[in-house]
């Protein structure tokens, strides 16, 4: 099955462009003279409508003054071609700034996880456990930046669609401190109300099911192709190709199926919050 649609990395590259021109004040018209191309090809470059190609970008970079460190890293993008599924090894928060551009972009958003409370439902002091649990010595200030960063991926709530699925033992884990999973708890079932949002939970007695294999987000878009999202420690996947994401929503499907009804799962998340004090 071909796969249609601007790759994740011209999609990065196309956003890029456009955000540079846009804090220059210019329009499509203005990069289009200067460097000898049409305003609709200047367009259709932002929007991934058309291919990139590495000379173009290149002096499309050079007339907006881009950074040198950003012009080598999207000329690096352009120069990877069509290749689908992006893997990248980095330090927090690296791994983080595509996620949240990317959420932000979204139209709809399915998120199962096996271990945690999902960060787009995080307070700040969960949040803030889990970065301190680790294993990494993070300097205070840098915590904050972390989790600052974390809480930003909330702001698409009510806005875009999300929808929750959580493993019931992401209910019983407490991290020592259970006045902070208590009012974990209670906001992720407050959550459960809010406008575009469901939260559903996979109880422990589902038996054997695809979500064992571990956390994934499927990422929807109005007009690109979807994207599949996973991460470990410091690894964080895009994956692009038609049978990752026929497969995410083969697994999606029956992980909804196995799932407490929306009411049923916020009363069971009240019930493990209640029990904590």
């Amino acid at each position: 099955m071909t796969h249609k649609g601007a790759s994740f990395r011209q999609r990065r590259v196309s956003a890029e462009l456009r955000a540079l021109r846009v804090a220059r004040g210019l329009t499509c018209a203005d990069v289009a003279q200067a460097i000898g191309a049409s305003e609709s090809k200047i367009s259709r470059m932002e929007t991934g409508k058309r291919g990139l190609y590495a000379y173009d970008v290149a002096a499309i970079l050079g007339f907006l003054q881009a950074p040198q460190k950003l012009r080598e890293e999207l000329i690096d993008l352009v120069n990877a071609g069509e290749a689908r599924n992006w893997h990248t090894v980095s330090a927090v928060p690296g791994q983080w700034r595509d996620l949240i551009a990317l959420e932000q972009q979204a139209s709809a958003l399915y998120n199962y996880e096996t271990m945690l409370v999902p960060g787009l439902a995080q307070t700040a002091e969960y949040a803030r456990a889990i970065l301190k649990g680790l294993g990494d010595k993070i300097p205070d200030h840098d915590l904050e930046t972390l989790v600052a960063a974390r809480l930003s991926r909330q702001a698409i709530i009510g806005r875009t669609v999300v929808h929750l699925l959580l493993d019931e033992n992401v209910l019983m884990r407490s991290f020592g401190d259970p006045v902070m999973m208590h009012a974990q708890l209670q906001h992720l079932a407050a959550m459960g109300s809010r406008r575009k949002v469901t939260i559903q939970v996979v109880p422990l007695d589902g038996g054997m099911h695809p979500g064992l294999s571990g956390s994934f987000m499927r990422l929807e878009f109005t007009d690109q192709p979807g994207l599949v999202y996973t991460e470990s420690r410091n690894i964080s996947s895009f994956l692009e190709e038609d049978a990752h994401l026929i497969s995410a929503k083969l697994a999606w499907k029956e992980l909804v199926a196995l799932a407490l009804a929306p009411d049923a799962s916020v009363a069971l998340i009240a019930g493990y919050a209640g029990k904590l004090i």
